[in-house]
C-alpha cells in the first residue's frame, strides 16, 4: 500500500502539468490570432467598414422580404374568394380551414381551426375586429345541396359546448349544404346562428363579413379598430 500513493500523486501532478501546458499554448494562440486581426485591420482599415455596411445592408434586405412577404399575405388574404363548386370538392378538414381562412380574410388575426377528435364540438374559433368570440361548426356535404340535411343532434353538441365550454359570443354551424325544419326550429331558439349554402356562397364570394350577412349578431364588445 505505501508503493502506491506516491505513484498515484505523480499522476495527478503529471495530469495537472499537461492542463497547464494545453491552458498556455491557447493562451499563445488567441493572443497571436488577435495580434495578427489588430494588425490587419491597421494594414487595411476599410476592411471592417465594409464588412459593417454589407451586414447592414444584409438586414435590410432581409427586414424587406419579410415586410413584402407580410404585405402579400395581406393581400392574399383580403382577396381571398371561393365558389361552392370549389368548397364541395374539399376534404371535410379542408372545408374546416377555409372557413378558418374566411374569417380570417373579414379581420379574425387569431382565427384558428381546432376540429379534430376531442373538439367539442367546434372546428373553428375567432375573435372578430368588435370582440365578440365565435364558435364555429362545419358540416361538410361531398353532393352539397343534393347531401343529407344537417340535422338537430349536431345542433345539439353545438348547443351544449358552444356558450358553456367554448365561452362564444356567437355560435356557429357552416354547411355547404342545407338544413332540416327541425334543426332550423332549434336554431331560433336557442339563439344558433345557421350558415347554409346559399349564405355560405356570398359570404365566400367576398362581398360582406360574415357578421353582416346574419341576423341578430350580438353587439360589440369594443369598436372596431
Amino acid at each position: 500500500m505505501s508503493r502506491r500513493r506516491p505513484a498515484r500523486r505523480r499522476s495527478r501532478k503529471a495530469n495537472g502539468t499537461e492542463w497547464l501546458l494545453l491552458g498556455v499554448v491557447g493562451l499563445v494562440i488567441v493572443g497571436s490570432v488577435l495580434t495578427a486581426v489588430v494588425d490587419f485591420v491597421r494594414a487595411y482599415p476599410w476592411v471592417p467598414v465594409v464588412l459593417v455596411v454589407l451586414a447592414g445592408g444584409a438586414v435590410m434586405a432581409w427586414l424587406a422580404s419579410r415586410q413584402r412577404a407580410a404585405q402579400w399575405e395581406r393581400v392574399r388574404s383580403q382577396g381571398l374568394r371561393y365558389a361552392l363548386t370549389q368548397l364541395d370538392a374539399l376534404h371535410h378538414r379542408q372545408f374546416e380551414h377555409a372557413v378558418r381562412d374566411l374569417m380570417r380574410r373579414d379581420g379574425c388575426a387569431d382565427a384558428v381551426q381546432v376540429g379534430g377528435a376531442g373538439d367539442n364540438g367546434a372546428d373553428v374559433k375567432a375573435t372578430d375586429p368588435y370582440g365578440r368570440r365565435w364558435v364555429i361548426q362545419c358540416k361538410h356535404r361531398r353532393a352539397g345541396l343534393s347531401g343529407s340535411a344537417v340535422g338537430t343532434p349536431d345542433l345539439q353538441v353545438l348547443n351544449g359546448t358552444g356558450r358553456p365550454v367554448h365561452k362564444g359570443d356567437v355560435v356557429v354551424l357552416v354547411t355547404n349544404g342545407r338544413f332540416s325544419k327541425p334543426a332550423l326550429e332549434f336554431a331560433r331558439s336557442q339563439r344558433l346562428h345557421l350558415v347554409d349554402r346559399a349564405v355560405l356562397g356570398e359570404w365566400a364570394s367576398g362581398s360582406r363579413p360574415l357578421w353582416e350577412l346574419l341576423r341578430a349578431v350580438p353587439p360589440p364588445r369594443r369598436p372596431s379598430a
